[in-house]
């Protein structure tokens, strides 16, 4: 995540000037920054056509994408309709509130805009949509990667399956309890963060291995002392202070 830079330029020829948030450095002899693929991941929250109204596009028709250097709109950053005017955070908070795609700020949602695990099971930059909304990867990357797919408010639970909670009934019916234990852990309140102290292995012990990895608070933060995915022998072997592990 690139942290927010507040850049005046005069007399280049780059075409993203004053906020670089949300963008990667290109420098390929034609771009310079691009916008990063989480600048556009989202969607606005007000509709698209009042957005065009809102922030109209410096050249019609073009807006910030992966990839290219077009100039946010100008009222995504600033009060002033040329590309002069000076930042204000007034208009860019405006802007992340209504209109985040459309300004190319995505990353600087609350959704979107939080750390991964120092050490992802998968190469958090890499994921798709189509991650995002597979049953196979989403309690992964909720856990891992949780600023790809906008998990960032979730505490890394997540349904797998993305329509339970179109029929809560669900998690009460008789013999889909393994079903729903699996696929609508959030929907059906069965994430493993709510397990007890004594099922994740405290027990009545007064002394613990100590831990061999220096990661274990952030990992622990992220879902692995809790987190079925991970057994409890790699807990042991990593972590077993942090995870509370005789």
């Amino acid at each position: 995540m690139i942290a927010l830079f507040v850049l005046l330029v005069s007399g280049v020829s780059a075409e993203i000037l004053v906020d670089l948030n949300c963008t990667t450095y290109v420098g390929d002899g034609t771009i310079t920054f691009g916008y990063a693929p989480s600048a556009t991941i989202c969607n606005n929250v007000i509709s698209d056509a009042s957005c065009d109204a809102l922030y109209a596009p410096v050249t019609a028709g073009e807006y910030p994408a992966p990839g290219n250097d077009v100039e946010r709109p100008f009222n995504c950053y600033t009060a002033t309709a040329t590309s002069g005017g000076a930042f204000s955070a007034d208009m860019k908070k405006a802007a992340l509130d209504t209109c985040p795609r459309s300004c190319g700020f995505c990353c600087g949602t609350s959704a979107y805009n939080c750390r991964n695990v120092q050490f992802p099971r998968l190469n958090c930059d890499t994921v798709t949509r189509a991650q995002c909304e597979s049953a196979a990867w989403r309690t992964i990357i909720a856990a891992d990667c949780p600023s790809a797919c906008g998990f960032c408010n979730e505490g890394g639970c997540v349904d797998a399956v993305i329509d339970c909670a179109n029929d809560r009934s669900i998690c009460g019916t008789v013999g889909m309890q393994d079903f729903v234990n699996t696929y609508c852990q959030k929907t059906c309140q069965r994430c493993a963060s709510s397990t007890t102290a004594a099922s994740t292995g405290t027990g009545t012990c007064t002394t613990f291995i100590a831990d061999s990895s220096t990661s274990c608070r952030s990992w622990a933060a992220n879902g692995f002392c809790t987190n079925n995915f991970y057994t409890a022998v790699q807990r042991r072997a990593y972590c077993a202070t942090t995870c509370r592990l005789c």
